[in-house]
């Protein structure tokens, strides 16, 4: 996600870089890559004309901050004007009011609208606390009902059985008294899509939206964020004729450039109110542009990542982790578990992304593939093994090695270089345990040893038990330099 305009973003910083002040000179031609790499990202004209003007204003007009690198202070403003234009700040919908909350999913065909829904419902079940009925109206596309029951029944949420023979305004009708019965707060209901804009389907969803205007509806509109300006041009065309509320992007995971994302608020006055990331019906964000701002400018996004943590690690299994770090111990359950976190956080990529910096590096480093690929076969090799192995590594001799090969599909080389490598891990983790417990690394003064964790300061030549370390061909300890 925006991985193109991060880069071009980053290339252009390098004119202002090391300068003592900023001038009208010495930004000129970081705003001409600017301009470029916003119109290469598909965004639209007139937006890139005032986020340009309104960035060089605002630089040339503000005082450098004393001891602020005037970079910085350049990377603050566009970060602020990015942030603008994009919306400020997250506006979700307000479900809190009386009465029965009816949600219209508007858009094309193609666009996502049918899995957003599903998405939409278990968020709001699981973060709003919400009972909610998802209903089927399109009925022009039959396969779309199959869909939706489907999804609703993985999501564990009621899916009111629609008679797609009738008009939508007629089934949403019955869904709403369906819902008051079952005392529903909240209904989703999944309209119908076309190729293209036209008069039938505007006219469609008029009439459904009029049928439900004493409970002043919701009406999200699910743009594809890979079609860039032909996004937008759909935003604008659904909200003049029908009025929506918020817009939902769509496939946000798949699109680098971000055209989109940064063109609808300012073209259509509509803010965005949720993106999908990817596949999974847990893969949904709300949109916050001050997040996305610092994702672009790599600067990261670090109150992301900590509430993706809290949805998605296991307490227990956290805490369990933490003690037993804290006691020095270290064991394969240990890495399986971590491993598992990080696969439930999405792929190291993504992750890295939102750590501050690491866009950067990410781009040196290269594809992440065969690094992922690599943690693959450890889980696997390591589901091979038995509780007891997990716990106590160093019990896996001939006969057990023989095992765990056969069992996962590996040879008997590979497992052994699984070992020495979670063995390089388990001293590393040792001594960042005795770090935590007596203040810094193996080996120096009240540090962790090769004998166990030293804690007397004054001890005589508290560097002399260091364990000598023998050269490893590669890049590191864990194979092809990945871990």
């Amino acid at each position: 996600m925006f991985d193109t305009l991060s880069e071009k973003f980053s290339n252009a910083f390098k004119y202002i870089q090391g300068k003592s002040k900023i001038t009208e000179e010495n930004i000129e031609e970081t705003l001409k890559e600017v301009r470029t790499a916003l119109l290469e990202a598909d965004v639209n004209f007139k937006v890139v004309k005032e986020f340009v003007a309104s960035v060089k204003e605002k630089s040339l007009g503000e005082k450098v901050i004393k001891g602020v690198n005037p970079g910085e202070q350049f990377v603050k403003i566009m970060h602020d004007e990015l942030a603008k234009i994009m919306g400020d700040a997250n506006e979700e919908i307000n479900l809190d009011r009386p009465g029965i909350v009816p949600i219209l999913i508007v858009g094309l065909n193609g666009q996502g609208k049918t899995t957003f829904s599903g998405k939409l419902a278990l968020h709001l079940k699981n973060k709003k606390k919400k009972d909610v009925l998802l209903v089927p109206a399109d009925t022009f596309r039959p396969a779309a009902k199959a869909q939706l029951q489907t999804l609703a029944k993985q999501i564990d949420v009621d899916c009111f059985d629609s008679d797609l023979g009738l008009h939508p305004k007629e089934i949403v009708r019955q869904a709403l008294e369906e819902a008051s019965k079952r005392h529903k707060n909240v209904v989703i209901i999944d309209t119908a899509g076309r190729l293209h804009v036209d008069l039938e389907l505007m006219d469609q969803l008029k009439e459904v939206k009029e049928s439900l205007i004493g409970l002043n509806p919701e009406v999200l509109m699910v743009a594809d964020a890979m079609t860039g300006q032909a996004a937008v041009e759909v935003s604008k065309s659904f909200h003049d004729a029908i009025g929506v509320t918020g817009i939902v992007l769509s496939k946000m995971d798949s699109d680098a450039k971000g055209g989109a994302a940064l063109s609808i608020r300012h073209v259509t006055g509509v803010p965005i109110r949720y993106v999908s990331m990817g596949e999974k019906m847990k893969d949904l964000e709300l949109f916050h542009p001050d997040r996305l701002a610092k994702r672009i400018l790599d600067m990261g996004d670090v109150l992301s990542l900590v509430e993706k943590a809290q949805e998605n690690i296991n307490e227990n299994d956290a805490e369990s982790m933490m003690k037993n770090f804290q006691k020095g111990k270290f064991t394969v359950e240990d890495f399986l578990k971590q491993m598992d976190m990080m696969s439930n956080l999405g792929s190291m990529a993504s992750i890295l992304k939102m750590i501050p910096g690491m866009g950067g590096m990410l781009r040196e480093i290269g594809d992440l593939g065969p690094a992922e690929a690599e943690m693959k076969r450890m889980k696997i090799i390591i589901s091979s093994m038995t509780k007891a192995e997990r716990e106590n590594y160093k019990i896996i001799k001939e006969s057990r090695l023989k095992r765990i090969a056969n069992g996962s599909g590996s040879t008997e080389q590979a497992v052994k270089d699984f070992l020495s490598k979670f063995k390089q891990m388990e001293q590393m983790m040792g001594g960042m345990s005795a770090m935590m417990n007596g203040g810094g690394f193996p080996g120096m003064p009240g540090m962790g040893s090769k004998k166990g964790f030293r804690t007397d300061p004054n001890a005589v030549n508290p560097f002399g038990d260091m364990p000598k370390e023998k050269k490893k061909s590669g890049k590191g300890p864990w194979g092809k330099g990945y871990f």
